[in-house]
């Protein structure tokens, strides 16, 4: 598997490090859903974001039973944002 290849963590702090490596922010897009729609904020112009505590992240995580799909490289080596949350 190269650092191109997505991969999928449950990781707190493993999310918690790459999500800080790439200046990004928890945050969360408010709805209809009980607590929002998770997103990572890496400062790019969005109205509807919300920043949050790493704590209600992460529960909101885990009582959705999310995962983080993730990538450490894009495929010409640069640093990836790439980023998903999917169902465990």
């Amino acid at each position: 598997m190269s650092d191109h290849d997505s991969k999928t963590t449950t990781d707190h702090d493993t999310i918690r490090k790459w999500v800080e490596e790439r200046d990004g922010r928890p945050a969360k897009v408010e709805d209809d859903r009980e607590g929002g729609i998770l997103r990572i904020d890496f400062q790019e112009p969005e109205e509807n974001l919300e920043e949050i505590e790493w704590d209600e992240f992460f529960h909101i995580f885990e009582d959705r039973k999310l995962a983080f799909l993730y990538q450490e490289k894009t495929a010409d080596g640069g640093t990836s944002r790439f980023n998903k949350f999917v169902e465990r």
